[in-house]
């Protein structure tokens, strides 16, 4: 049984108390979302230029690691734009059947926001072509012999894109995209920010210095940061008055295994293994992958963005090497292993 780490940057599903704070904690417009500044700047512009024109806008690619707010912008352009959005998933689109139904329920100036968009089968993505660049649908009716090929108009839409991976992305796929973004990781003073927004929201009281002291423990990544202040916020609830203050915050993060950097034991586990067995060698996906008992794309999607980030891993051509800084923060000694 996987055990859920507080560092997570996936989207679990959760109860639907947790599910309606999740939501509240979103920001509705760009004047209340924190950071992205430039992402910011060059969708208002092309949303301006959209909506003078009286168009929708061009199909929106945004990518970068989990946690950064892709959902999130993808509703805030839907609500600048005064759009309706329809939220999918690839994984949930198995056939091109079920792509035809959701792209002819949409009507003129919709936003179709498929997250995970890398997953859609091929099949469902030749489908998809045509749609986004002609506004067409090309259904089969009938079986056999008397299969015929039907051509139908769809509505002028716009897909918003969310993927981690923009290599596993078909090119002709990608092309299609004429705004392609990243999200980069936030900067500490954002993520403190963030944090004092969704505590007022949730109507917990937490001071400055506080706030400050968990940005520096959320990986710079706002969903992790959310979902810290929860945490803290019931320590708080149980074991004080419920105000966040700095010596609660720090107990609490003791008590949850986050350390300054905002390491968890399962990245200090991964790093400890790498340094212990290998030292300053470097070590292959697949052996770091049975070294620590996960999966290797679990590795790249949850472990590898930001310990890279922080320096604390690099990537050589013969695998991953723990950079001189993990050591130091490990207190391990470098050993050169032959």
């Amino acid at each position: 049984m996987a055990i859920e780490r507080i560092v997570d940057t996936s989207n679990h599903d959760e109860d639907t108390e947790e599910q309606i704070i999740e939501i509240s904690l979103r920001p509705q417009s760009f004047a209340e979302y924190v950071g992205q500044e430039r992402l910011k700047t060059n969708l208002k512009l092309a949303i301006d230029a959209a909506k003078k024109r009286d168009e929708p806008l061009d199909h929106i690619l945004l990518y970068g690691p989990p946690g950064l707010g892709k959902t999130t912008m993808a509703t805030v352009i839907a609500r600048e734009m005064g759009s309706n959005i329809r939220v999918t998933a690839g994984p949930a689109i198995e056939r091109a059947a079920d792509l035809a139904s959701i792209l002819t329920s949409l009507t003129d100036g919709d936003i179709l926001f498929i997250d995970e968009i890398h997953r859609l089968s091929r099949t469902v993505e030749e489908v998809l072509y045509a749609a986004m660049e002609d506004y067409k649908l090309d259904i089969m009716i009938g079986k056999g012999p008397g299969a015929r090929s039907v051509r139908l108009d769809l509505p002028k839409f716009t897909v918003i894109g969310a993927t981690t991976r923009t290599g596993a992305l078909a090119a002709p796929l990608r092309d299609r995209f004429g705004h392609l973004y990243r999200l980069e990781f936030y900067e500490p003073e954002e993520i403190s920010r963030i944090i004092t927004r969704a505590a007022s929201i949730l109507g917990t009281g937490i001071d400055a210095p506080s706030a400050a002291l968990l940005s520096t423990r959320a990986r710079l990544t706002p969903r992790i940061a959310n979902r810290l202040l929860k945490r803290v916020r019931d320590y708080a609830d149980v074991n004080g008055d419920g105000i966040i203050d700095t010596a609660i915050t720090s107990k609490a993060l003791v008590l949850l295994e986050i350390d300054e950097l905002g390491l968890d034991a399962g990245d200090r586990n991964l790093l400890v293994r790498m340094i212990d067995m290998y030292g300053t060698n470097p070590v292959g996906l697949t052996t770091l992958a049975a070294l620590t008992g996960d999966e290797a794309s679990t590795i790249e999607d949850f472990y590898e963005p930001y310990l890279l980030q922080v320096g604390l891993l690099e990537r050589t051509p013969r695998g991953r090497r723990a950079t001189p800084r993990a050591f130091t923060h490990l207190n391990k000694t470098p050993i050169e292993n032959e």
